[in-house]
């Protein structure tokens, strides 16, 4: 049976633990100057973008057009050239993927408090993580165009080189939130630093890692096809050539096709990420 909110008994409950429920003045105040500083900088946003709710307006009817002259899909002649590059472009987000993966593990296992205890090593291998996600996908592959050229390749190196900041972040934040229970019971019984790692911290790790990597192949396939655009190879440099020709109709099919694949490898991912950490299907 549901309990009736008594609000005599919250009072009395806030009057004994006034300083844990209550605010004070001061954390009062620095509330309202965060509240007021964000504001501020919603509304500097906003003029440095030259906001204009009344352009929103104007050209929400152009989007119309622009659905009318999509309608309907079709690719032309060019259908088997458009399926190669989607293949292209899946294979960019899948190569790149577990390349950084694989690349990032070992220097995540470096920038773990609770494997690595030389805070120096940490301090540069994480500032290194730092640096290289401060730099976006499509910086990287302009970067690795101009030093491989143009194809797919370009496109590899650049989700790579992306993925192994963000996964080397999220491999070593992983780590450290392993229960330590475990490890000390293998240290208990003389294991190595290795033993500790392999039977202790390893296999409460993976499953988590394993859904990481599956998200951010899921990603991945929509970072391919805007990297494209600059000639990193995929499906997007169909697609800003069709753009810049006004052929609506193949853009309209073209998005049609990434969409279809980002859903079914949605799905897929989604399912294998439950097997992995053994939930129950939804």
């Amino acid at each position: 049976m549901a309990q009736i909110f008594d609000p005599s008994r919250f009072s009395a409950i806030v009057s004994r633990h006034q300083e844990v429920m209550r605010l004070g003045e001061r954390q009062r105040q620095m509330i309202f100057a965060g509240s007021f500083l964000g504001f501020l900088l919603l509304v500097f946003g906003l003029i440095e973008a030259d906001f204009s709710l009344s352009r929103i307006i104007n050209g929400t009817g152009k989007l119309g057009d622009f659905a009318v002259l999509m309608f309907p899909p079709e690719p032309g002649p060019l259908f088997a050239t458009y399926l190669h590059a989607l293949g292209e472009t899946l294979a960019i987000a899948l190569l790149g993927t577990v390349i950084a993966a694989v690349l990032a593990f070992p220097f995540a296992v470096l920038a773990s408090r609770n494997v690595l205890p030389i805070w120096l090593t940490r301090f540069v291998v994480r500032r290194s993580f730092d640096t290289i996600r401060g730099v976006d996908t499509l910086i990287w592959a302009l970067i690795w165009i101009s030093v491989v050229g143009l194809g797919p390749f370009a496109g590899v190196l650049a989700v790579a080189t992306a993925d192994f900041a963000a996964f080397g972040k999220l491999f070593s934040e992983t780590i450290e939130t392993a229960d330590p229970k475990p490890v000390e019971g293998i240290r208990s019984t003389g294991g190595t630093a290795a033993q500790e790692f392999r039977f202790g911290i390893l296999p409460q790790i993976l499953p988590v890692i394993a859904g990481q990597i599956l998200y951010y192949f899921e990603s991945n396939t929509r970072s391919a096809t805007i990297i494209g655009i600059v000639g990193a190879g995929g499906i997007g440099l169909h697609l800003s050539e069709q753009i810049r020709t006004l052929e609506w109709q193949r853009v309209a099919f073209l998005v049609l096709m990434v969409l279809a694949v980002v859903a079914v490898i949605d799905f897929i991912s989604s399912r294998l990420r439950t097997a992995i950490s053994g939930a129950k299907p939804i």
